[in-house]
């Protein structure tokens, strides 16, 4: 009897101490939506005092949101991780932001492509995301202010450069307003119960690409049917029978779809890039990128290419990318596409681009932008 009650005793008092543990939660969660109350407050007040008529993408400031994402990472000793802090904060801003109305952010479709993981990974839920069927689309509606930004796929660190994208650029006024960084993973889906049952496989070319080994090591019979998107190519595993497709975890929740093997791609860092597109360009954020297209004019000449970077190597300036695509003003004319770390706005930054813009015959700052943060 006496055991009995002792372990009667033991459990009223943990019941009791779980209780008062819960009851101090109740407290945090009522300050902490005090404190979101009256952040979204401050936020509402920022906008009105700058802009009486404006609307929500008047208000957006990506450098100031790169700051506030960065000092979080700084504060943070845990317990929760530093990618969680990140979430958490993106849609605290993003809430506050769209408290009159969201933005609306268009970006190469449909629903459940990466394009829109990165819509969402860089501007949080509270935003109108709109789905459009290329990226010729975006570009178009982000321009004619039927969106406020786009956002589009630049390169992948497996297959390289979506050389499209790039080429907007060309003929575009459009400036590149942010980058994201999103780990890529694949997952092979279908109505299936069994990989015995797949007989063909559905997706966007890139991301049969970057599954190349493991297709070939688990499924080297089965036929690969390229198309336009990966959400393209789960609509039809949910509609064609033995169909499967390779997407991200999202579609399968989208279409319905059952994950048969999860992370088949070749890479474990794989990884694509994205670019946010607007109308005008931004003040620093401290931890910047500067994109920029330029041309010498005659390509083929001796050093050309030599003559145009040299003035960023004579000021100390890191190349982080260049990619050279032809010009479209005549045959084997090329321009090239160059990033490099700092902003446009900084001292020693721009008096290199002027010096490289006086000897070029084409030259226009894309854009310069937080970089990723991760």
């Amino acid at each position: 009897m006496a055991r009995r009650s002792a372990t009667k005793d033991g459990r009223r008092d943990r019941t009791q101490a779980l209780a008062r543990i819960r009851s101090r939660i109740d407290g945090i969660d009522a300050r902490i939506h005090a404190l979101l109350n009256e952040r979204a407050g401050l936020a509402r007040d920022v906008g009105i005092s700058k802009h009486k008529e404006g609307r929500t993408v008047d208000f957006y400031r990506p450098e100031r949101e790169a700051e506030v994402l960065r000092r979080a990472l700084e504060r943070n000793k845990g317990p929760l991780r530093d990618e969680e802090i990140l979430r958490l904060f993106r849609e605290i801003m993003s809430a506050c932001l769209a408290q009159q109305e969201p933005l609306k952010v268009a970006y190469l479709g449909p629903e459940g492509t990466f394009t829109q993981a990165a819509v969402l990974k860089h501007f949080g839920h509270s935003v109108r995301a709109l789905a459009l069927a290329s990226i010729d689309e975006v570009f178009h509606e982000v321009e004619a202010a039927n969106a406020d930004f786009g956002v589009v796929p630049i390169e992948n660190s497996s297959e390289g450069t979506v050389n499209y994208t790039l080429d907007r650029f060309l003929s575009s006024p459009l400036h590149i307003c942010g980058e994201v960084e999103l780990r890529i993973h694949h997952f092979l889906m279908g109505r299936m119960d069994s990989l015995k049952r797949v007989k063909r496989i559905c997706s966007h070319p890139q991301s049969l690409a970057q599954c190349r080994d493991w297709l070939k090591e688990h499924l080297p019979d089965v036929e690969l049917v390229p198309v336009a998107s990966n959400a393209e190519g789960a609509r039809r595993a949910r509609d064609e029978k033995d169909t499967a497709a390779i997407a991200g975890d999202t579609a399968a929740e989208v279409y319905g779809l059952t994950v048969l093997v999860a992370e088949i791609e070749d890479r474990p860092d794989n990884t694509t890039r994205f670019l946010v597109v607007g109308r005008k360009l931004f003040a620093p954020s401290g931890v910047d990128r500067t994109s920029i297209i330029v041309s010498g004019g005659h390509t083929d000449a001796p050093g050309a290419l030599y003559r145009l970077l040299e003035p960023l190597a004579k000021h100390r300036i890191n190349v982080t990318r260049i990619e050279s695509r032809p010009s479209g003003r005549r045959k084997w004319d090329y321009v090239f596409f160059l990033d490099i770390e700092g902003h446009a706005a900084e001292p020693r930054i721009a008096k290199a681009l002027a010096s490289l813009k006086k000897r070029a015959s084409l030259f226009r700052v894309l854009g310069a932008y937080p970089r990723a943060i991760q």
